[in-house]
């Protein structure tokens, strides 16, 4: 066809913006993935984070208090 009819014109247009319709559909599913998977190992970072500042404390807590007795140093 050397010279389309305004409905082919039209008709193109459509089937194009169909394909580009479809693959902005799975970029964002891929997307909506990605940041699923990110919130997951966000969630998991935290709740260790969580747990190794609860062993940290847990340790504080058993340190003597740092002015309380006398050290080597001061001993000898």
């Amino acid at each position: 066809m050397a010279n389309p009819t305004p409905i082919d014109q039209i008709a193109e247009r459509v089937e194009r913006l169909l394909m580009r319709y479809g693959e902005l559909q799975r970029t964002n599913a891929l997307l909506t993935e990605q940041v699923d998977a990110l919130t997951r190992e966000r969630d998991s970072l935290k709740s260790r984070l969580s747990a190794a500042r609860a062993r940290v404390d847990a340790l504080l807590e058993r340190l003597p208090e740092s002015g309380a007795g006398t050290t080597q140093k001061d001993a000898g």
